[in-house]
């Protein structure tokens, strides 16, 4: 149980990691993600059929999601409609986007296909018989991810991360320094927007299918994550930050968790997750406000 929700956690938190640099780092709402999230799937999946080695399919993946980005980025910049309407319009252009990448099938399984993921369960199966598959993936998901937090930490203190952070703060600032911010925006875009297919992409290959549908409400997802996270851990260190995004998502993933298993207590089910999403960000938001106002 635990190994999942650790598992279920990584896999979206890099999603998150996306998300906070869309709307905390960049102050930029975008909505790209729901369509970005399972387009990393759908371009796995097609690639796997394809016979394409799976660490060059997750490359694609990221690249297909940075594609998706830059095209909300473009929309945003040069057609002059709002973050969030730009957004949805590229969410919703995506769907029918990942029907062509799927060969237009709305899923498909990787029963039969080979993935790291099923070649470390059966690994850790046939040498160690008494272990759960899934700590390999545990394992193996924690050096990954720790590796892209690192990578980001460093990202945040170069010239560009710390632009990135005062053009989400004052963009009048970057202006007045002769740096373009559609430049800068777009970047962060981009890559926040790949991150989220490489969740994808690692989603579908835990889950062992890809489906088109996946990505729906996973923005809110991972707003909720966000908020649990500097709900728990207060700090203004962007490695803290990067951190408790993470744990967060850990933490979401387990009360989801906990609602689908032990829900029926209080006479909630599976359909009352989106439900129990919504409450969760309402909450932080409230004790965010109240926090702010005795500070």
């Amino acid at each position: 149980m635990i190994c999942n929700i650790v598992i279920e956690g990584l896999i979206y938190g890099i999603m998150v990691l996306g998300v906070f640099m869309s709307y905390r780092v960049l102050n930029f709402c975008d909505m790209t993600v729901d369509g970005a999230f399972p387009m990393g799937g759908c371009i796995l999946a097609a690639c796997l059929v394809a016979g394409v080695n799976p660490a060059v399919a997750l490359l694609l993946a990221f690249a297909g999601g940075m594609a998706a980005g830059l095209c909300t980025t473009l929309i945003y910049t040069k057609l002059r409609i709002p973050d969030l309407l730009a957004g949805i319009l590229m969410m919703t252009i995506l769907y029918s986007v990942n029907l062509r990448i799927m060969g237009n099938r709305a899923n498909i399984s990787f029963l039969k296909i080979k993935t790291p993921f099923s070649a470390v369960s059966d690994f850790f199966a046939d040498r160690f018989p008494s272990v759960p598959p899934e700590l390999g993936i545990c394992i193996i998901l924690i050096v990954f991810v720790a590796v892209i937090k690192c990578v980001m930490d460093l990202f945040y203190h170069t010239d560009l991360g710390l632009t990135m952070g005062a053009l989400g703060d004052n963009q009048q600032m970057i202006v007045s320094q002769g740096v373009n911010p559609q430049i800068v925006r777009g970047i962060g875009v981009c890559v926040g927007d790949g991150m989220a297919a490489l969740s994808g992409a690692l989603a579908a290959m835990y889950g062992g299918f890809a489906d088109v549908g996946s990505g729906t409400g996973v923005i809110v997802s991972g707003l909720a994550s966000l908020m649990l996270g500097e709900f728990i851990i207060r700090s203004n260190r962007i490695g803290i930050q990067t951190l408790r995004v993470l744990i967060g998502s850990v933490i979401y993933r387990g009360i989801m968790y906990l609602g689908r298993s032990y829900g029926f207590v209080i006479g909630l089910s599976s359909n009352d997750l989106k439900m129990i999403t919504g409450l969760l960000i309402i909450v932080c938001l409230i004790i965010s406000k109240r926090g702010k106002k005795h500070a």
